[in-house]
């Protein structure tokens, strides 16, 4: 099969006093090569550690994860992350912060350097390559993130709140930004992220998750990443149809929210 399987996912945590967490249970998706997909849910519900399933930090205590038919067991070059905080290098400039994979691969220098002037332009940071990472904006950072990310030249990229950090402005920016690369590469994209405006805005497909154990609650298929390409962002908020997902799943995950702090009450 071409694309990711995640094939009845499970995940429980062991507690040093013998206690156990359910963290994820019976996940089924398939996401195809090319889908950009969000995943928002209250905190608790397991996005993050379904996200590090994925990329292979962890290891499913059911189930299993395979992409294009080979079962993911680790980390690779196959699944690209980029972090909330992007994790760069401070001692090496721009250049050598997105050339790093490539050139760890034994990947021969010239072809590194076409590689990265050519993400420096799609990322909108043709001018700063020779920069320090401590030279540059929050919002800078996380362009030369994905940049670096995508110099692997990854099936599958997946952000975790990769703009969670930033300034309201520079967050609608950066937006954009992952929509054009998203239609620019042809890549998969999973992103993580506890806005349900940018949830809307950034997945063709999004998916609600519920606590715990965490759960596929509700999926929608949505067409506001089509027309954010290229687009005003602000002007497809205005959309009638926007509005009213986005109050239909804020009430959603209100609801849940409210019903995890009347467990927690009664306990």
């Amino acid at each position: 099969m071409t694309g990711l399987a995640i094939d009845n996912v499970s995940m429980v945590f062991e507690l040093p006093n013998g206690a156990d967490v359910h963290a994820l249970n019976d996940i089924n998706l398939k996401i195809g090569q090319g889908e950009l997909m969000s995943v928002l849910g209250p905190s608790g519900c397991g996005k993050t550690t379904l996200l590090n399933i994925l990329a292979g930090f962890l290891s499913p205590t059911g189930g299993e994860i395979t992409l294009n038919g080979d079962v993911v067991e680790g980390p690779d070059s196959k699944r690209g992350m980029v972090f909330q905080q992007g994790a760069l290098f401070e001692w090496m400039n721009v250049s050598k912060n997105i050339g790093f994979g490539p050139s760890m691969a034994g990947v021969p220098q010239a072809e590194i350097d076409a590689k990265v002037t050519e993400l420096l332009g799609i990322v909108g940071l043709q001018d700063f390559g020779e920069k320090m990472i401590y030279e540059l904006s929050g919002g800078m950072q996380q362009r030369v993130a994905l940049a670096r990310c995508l110099c692997n030249d990854p099936d599958v990229i997946l952000m975790d709140e990769p703009l969670g950090a930033l300034d309201a402005l520079t967050r609608e920016k950066m937006q954009s930004l992952v929509l054009d690369i998203w239609k620019k590469t042809g890549k998969t994209i999973i992103l993580i992220t506890h806005s349900v405006e940018e949830a809307l805005l950034l997945g063709e497909r999004l998916i609600v998750m519920a606590p715990r154990p965490g759960r596929i609650h509700k999926e929608y298929k949505l067409p506001f990443a089509e027309m954010g390409v290229g687009a005003d962002l602000r002007e497809v908020k205005r959309h009638p149809d926007f509005g009213v997902k986005r109050d239909e799943i804020l009430s959603m995950i209100w609801d849940m929210e409210e019903e995890i702090m009347g467990r927690t009450e009664d306990a």
